[in-house]
């Protein structure tokens, strides 16, 4: 049985504060040259309490920046039709560089529609189609938000992946299949991208020297699917809800990281890993599409 490694925890938090300092510096800059500042346009629609956490989040971290924010909320009651009208008003607004919907939306408004009614230079989400497919372009748009988290982990931890083996459990459009495209075209790295349909998983992932897990359940990676020495990338957030927990409720990532740890080189922990750099990128992302549009 081979030795466990001491593993690095690899600190989202830590690296999205690095690059709110960075952002903030290039913000003063902007106004002291009298250029524009960045400003994000977020919508929400009903009053579910996740979405409602996670939009206050990014209010927060514009305020921290000093980026221009606008806020619109609607009642989860609003017709497809009266939204994609306020989504074309923000398109229009020149003044406004990057924009986002909260997701979920409520059932009877298409998702797809929605994404693809907002300006791929202002899509900071990086969900439209355009966005999406120039990440296999030599100068991609703007990034598909958490993918692009994940990405600035590897980079500012230095982590290799060239020629690297890849795993990447989860072919979702959010995460999972924008981030193969990401470690093919800017890792270089041999990526395979496991999802519900394939057949012993467990074959695949202890091969990767990169192992990626992005499908919202909670411990589906266990300790024996690890070969010893990987980089683990825990994408995975679900609340846990049960009395052991002191809050009622605890967030569990995808990877069993009591059992898996012993055995990485790096591993992010849930929480505190990815999920502060999905709000990192999506900063970085309003910064280079005020950029792009005022140089």
């Amino acid at each position: 049985m081979a030795e466990a490694t001491p593993y690095t925890l690899i600190d989202g938090r830590k690296i999205s504060s690095d690059i709110k300092k960075e952002i903030t510096e290039k913000v003063i800059e902007r106004r002291q040259l009298g250029k524009k500042v960045p400003h994000l346009a977020i919508i929400l629609v009903g009053d579910d309490g996740a979405s409602q956490t996670y939009v206050d989040h990014k209010v927060k971290a514009c305020k921290e920046v000093g980026f221009h924010y606008t806020m619109m909320r609607f009642a989860d009651t609003i017709s497809e039709d009266k939204l994609m009208k306020h989504i074309d008003q923000v398109n229009r607004d020149e003044d406004v560089d990057g924009f986002i919907v909260q997701l979920p939306l409520p059932q009877h408004i298409s998702v797809e529609r929605i994404t693809e009614k907002i300006r791929p230079d202002k899509d900071v989400d990086g969900f439209t189609n355009r966005n999406f497919g120039s990440i296999v372009s030599k100068n991609p748009l703007l990034l598909p938000a958490t993918p692009y988290g994940v990405m600035e982990l590897l980079k500012r931890y230095k982590i290799e992946t060239e020629g690297k083996n890849c795993v990447v459990i989860g072919a979702s459009r959010l995460v999972g299949a924008p981030l193969s495209m990401m470690l093919v075209e800017e890792g270089r790295a041999t990526v395979t991208v496991c999802h519900k349909y394939t057949k012993d998983i467990s074959s695949f992932t202890r091969q990767a020297d990169i192992l990626v897990v992005a499908v919202g359940k909670p411990g589906i990676v266990t300790g024996d699917m690890v070969k010893q020495g990987a980089v683990v990338i825990d994408v995975g957030t679900t609340r846990v809800e049960g009395p052991q927990y002191k809050n009622g409720y605890a967030l569990k990532g995808d990877v069993d990281f009591q059992a898996v740890a012993p055995k990485a080189s790096y591993i992010t922990p849930v929480p505190g890993g990815v999920g502060p750099m999905t709000i990192a990128s999506l900063l970085l992302n309003t910064l280079r599409a005020t950029e792009l549009r005022n140089p």
